[in-house]
């Protein structure tokens, strides 16, 4: 069954998360350096059949793109240009490293855990592709 790959993309690192096959839930997958991103999907989707992309779109709070969305801009050629088969959505991804941080927290995560980025990234990416499936009903 097809999955949903989720990205919280940035300069450094981004954050990957899958939905489940029934395209209920979303778990975090990966944190990658941003540039072996591309290379990590072509594996990811070579062993998994995925039916979209959804990428954290920076906006600011007049939904307006920030200035980070030129960045995310940028990836959704990278994406489409790579896999010409796969549709690719864009999600708001306002507060999302902040809810990923309280997730952490009311999980139990440690205080250093919660200092690793990479696991704040990938529970972001979750964040975002969580919203997606939810507002798609």
């Amino acid at each position: 069954m097809d999955r949903i790959v989720g990205i919280d993309y940035g300069k450094k690192r981004t954050g990957i998360a899958v939905s489940d096959p029934l395209l209920i839930f979303a778990s975090p997958l990966e944190t990658v350096p941003t540039a072996n991103l591309i290379d990590f999907l072509k594996n990811y989707t070579q062993k998994e059949s995925v039916s979209l992309f959804v990428v954290g779109y920076p906006m600011d709070l007049h939904y307006k793109p920030a200035d980070a969305a030129k960045y995310v801009d940028e990836l959704l050629v990278r994406l489409k240009k790579n896999f010409p088969s796969i549709p690719v959505r864009t999600e708001d991804e306002r507060f999302t490293s902040k809810l990923a941080f309280q997730s952490l927290i009311d999980s139990g995560v440690s205080k250093s855990g919660r200092r690793d980025k990479a696991a704040v990234d990938k529970v972001s990416a979750a964040i975002i592709l969580q919203t997606y499936l939810d507002n798609r009903k």
